[in-house]
């Protein structure tokens, strides 16, 4: 018997685990190392970098750049088109380290708004997804237990 409420609490501990993972926001800073700059490597940096990166409602991006030199501009998806018009950005900010939390589910469009650095692929594009939507690592099921027999002591 003692066994079997081991087990329940095994259980209990195990989902109480998967809740709170499956909660929890994640920093990610964009670039990695690199930052938030022009793409040494060509255009397709900041594609590559969100291809390899699950982002999920709740987490936050992180764009590390130097102080006049590069800006964060959050615009639509409409609007990516590296214009420097200031009616086509929902918000730009222009002072590092810039902080986004993903609020909602979807494609979130992101350039710098200096010079030519949009055309010259620094821009981003993520695709967030809800939270809740994808599942966490799914506990392990403890082994079926063996048939008593008539001629068990335990």
């Amino acid at each position: 018997m003692a066994r079997g409420y081991g087990m329940a609490l095994l259980a209990a501990i195990s989902v109480a685990y998967l809740i709170h993972s499956s909660s929890a926001q994640t920093t990610f800073t964009v670039g990695n190392t690199t930052g938030w700059t022009v793409p040494p490597t060509g255009a397709a940096f900041y594609s590559t970098w969100a291809a390899n990166t699950t982002i999920k409602v709740g987490d936050i991006l992180v764009f590390n750049f130097a102080t006049n030199i590069h800006d964060v501009v959050t615009v639509t998806k409409g609007r990516l088109r590296c214009l420097h018009r200031k009616q086509s950005h929902i918000f730009r900010h222009p002072t590092p380290p810039v902080r986004i939390t993903i609020n909602a589910s979807g494609d979130h469009y992101f350039f710098c708004s200096i010079a030519n650095h949009c055309s010259s692929g620094q821009k981003l594009m993520i695709s967030a997804s809800d939270a809740s939507s994808s599942p966490g690592p799914q506990p392990t099921a403890a082994p079926a237990p063996k048939p008593s027999t008539p001629y068990s002591i335990f």
